[in-house]
């Protein structure tokens, strides 16, 4: 049997942004699969002896498993008809330089998450804010990051907007509302339905118990 016919499964945490790349992918690209949530706190044995990382997501595609979210949505790509990346290797080589791009951002967005020091949260504000300023200066085409067509680098984003959009609205911080090219491409991805239709539907009251759980500065400022 060939991988093109293999059933795929999807082992995921609800909150992982890292998961939801994969999901936009499989969207994205009409690919049946499956999905299996767990708790990454208390994780099934089964899932500690598959996971190299102990970490989301994996996939599981026959008998073997792949991890880490690049290779996932690589495999994804590859495996399904079209092209989530473009054709040119020196644009595509970019392209997965803005996807680990996407990935140190989301590092910073932990911070923002769950840091109980003020100094450490503005830090960590500022730091996200000239990120996106930086993206600002990079974005040169519309609707999406490479012009007309959806990619791969686009669903790595995906996942750090909705979850800036949803700290703005749950806490009042702003990271780049004065970039306007940012911001359109923001709206743009929220508004795909690949991305809406990536999280549970609970998503927004997950990520605010998250926060109210860990008790951080963001927790605090919880309107």
């Amino acid at each position: 049997m060939g991988v093109t016919n293999m059933k795929l499964e999807l082992v995921s945490f609800k909150l992982c942004p890292f998961v939801q790349r994969a999901v936009i992918a499989l969207k994205e690209k009409k690919v049946d699969y499956d999905i299996t949530y767990i708790d990454l706190s208390s994780p099934p044995e089964w899932f500690l002896e598959i996971s190299p990382l102990g970490q989301v997501p994996l996939l599981k595609v026959g008998n073997e498993v792949l991890f880490e979210s690049a290779a996932i949505t690589e495999f994804i790509d590859d495996i399904s008809e079209g092209s989530l990346h473009p054709e040119d290797p020196l644009v595509r080589a970019k392209n997965r330089g803005w996807i680990e791009f996407a990935s140190s951002c989301l590092e910073v967005l932990f911070t923002l998450n769950t840091s109980a020091d003020e100094e450490a949260f503005k830090q960590a504000v500022e730091t996200m804010r000239s990120r996106m300023r930086k993206l600002e200066i990079t974005l040169e085409h519309t609707p999406w990051f490479n012009g007309d067509k959806f990619s791969l680098v686009d669903a790595a984003f995906a996942p750090l907007f909705m979850r800036l959009d949803l700290l703005k609205e749950l806490t009042g911080t702003t990271t780049c509302e004065d970039l306007p090219k940012v911001c359109s491409w923001r709206d743009r991805l929220l508004q795909q339905d690949s991305v809406i239709s990536s999280v549970v539907e609970e998503f927004p009251t997950i990520y605010r118990g998250m926060l109210k759980m860990k008790d951080g500065v963001a927790g605090g400022r919880l309107s």
